[in-house]
């Protein structure tokens, strides 16, 4: 017997939970992506974390309620490649906010695709109020307090700035052999996270999407293989703050084929995540490494774009001395697009009901 598919649409858009039968946990999220990048913003639903620092909440999360970040990032709700935020209060006196950012692996120091989108829905809700064409939110996070500019065009921002924490070079001209690659070498620096940055073409690789599997094989092996040596010029070490101090990715850098783009990011970071975006804390780092390799000058913005073509523009816009090392402060701009809302149950019936991941 057929039914009428637009009442049955109707009453399948009605489904209610049924409370005295079933319980569920429900987290309500905006739905984002920057250059292509998802962001799950968690807007409701998720328990308050303790602490007075980022440091501290994220610490809370992972001790109590990482169970909630695995079934948020992973299947069926998310995928190996989806990355989130949980809004806190902030830290500091002066800032609006805080964030918490999680991905496949585990939570992030630095994210900012993720300060992209969440200025951007910050300004076009309301939590933080619009000041005309430019208004600065500023967010915590784990690495510390980041100022973005948000560019509006009446009710819409249609792009963002914001000024990454102070960025350096650890380590330039290293190399390593690891099973099943070679010789690789490899620069690190930081940019709210430790990179290992690699050139694409001493691999003989290519960045398109065709060889996303090899990319992120070669990532994950380049990574573990730095993270595991015993080598001490490769001990990554954050000068102020040892929560700071691990390597998050690996990046791959090549030419671009495109006209006016100085060149292409893909990073390789957690368990294998593939960024759709440059990565914001990536070029943030990158800039480092151009600025004291003397390729670029304070002031001088590059383009650096995505395996999807998807462009960061970044710049050094100061140069300073942190913590006794050489660095600079880099500005990144780019744009972020709201791409849904949702509502999620967590079933405490379900025996998935935390997630899994098939690759």
């Amino acid at each position: 017997m057929t039914v009428n598919v637009d009442k049955a649409a109707e009453k399948f858009e009605q489904w209610q939970v049924n409370s005295d039968q079933e319980s569920f946990l429900t987290i309500k999220t905006l739905e984002c992506h920057t250059g292509g990048e998802p962001l799950r913003i968690i807007t409701s639903g998720f328990p308050d974390l303790k602490g007075d620092t980022i440091l501290a909440m994220r610490d809370d999360c992972l001790q109590n309620h990482d169970e909630l970040r695995r079934a948020l990032m992973f299947e069926p709700r998310g995928h190996a490649d989806m990355y989130g935020a949980i809004i806190t209060d902030a830290e500091r006196e002066d800032s609006h906010f805080g964030a918490i950012f999680i991905h496949n692996e585990g939570y992030s120091t630095m994210c900012g695709h993720a300060v992209i989108a969440l200025t951007k829905c910050a300004v076009e809700s309301g939590v933080v109020a619009k000041t005309g064409d430019v208004t600065q939110v500023v967010i915590d996070v784990p690495c510390g307090q980041i100022v973005a500019l948000a560019y509006s065009e009446g009710d819409v921002v249609n792009h963002v700035s914001f000024k990454c924490v102070p960025s350096f070079v650890l380590a330039q001209n290293l190399q390593i052999v690891v099973d099943g690659i070679g010789k690789v070498d490899f620069d690190i620096a930081y940019g709210g996270a430790f990179y290992a940055y690699v050139q694409a073409s001493s691999l003989g690789l290519l960045l398109v999407a065709e060889q996303q599997e090899k990319l992120i094989e070669y990532g994950r092996k380049i990574k573990q293989a730095i993270m595991n040596s015993s080598e001490q010029d490769f001990i990554i070490t954050h000068p102020t703050t040892p929560e700071l101090s691990f390597l998050y990715g690996v990046i791959f850098i090549d030419d671009s084929p495109n006209e006016g783009v100085h060149s292409r990011n893909v990073c390789i970071f957690a368990d294998g995540e593939l960024d759709r975006s440059p990565t914001g804390s990536g070029v943030s780092g990158r800039i480092a490494l151009h600025h004291a390799k003397q390729q670029v000058a304070i002031d001088e913005e590059i383009v650096i774009e995505s395996i999807l073509a998807s462009p960061f523009k970044v710049s050094a816009v100061e140069a300073l001395n942190f913590a006794g090392i050489e660095a600079v402060i880099p500005q990144v701009t780019g744009d972020a697009f709201i791409c849904g809302k949702a509502e999620w149950l967590i079933n405490a019936k379900d025996p998935l009901k935390h997630g899994f991941l098939l690759r």
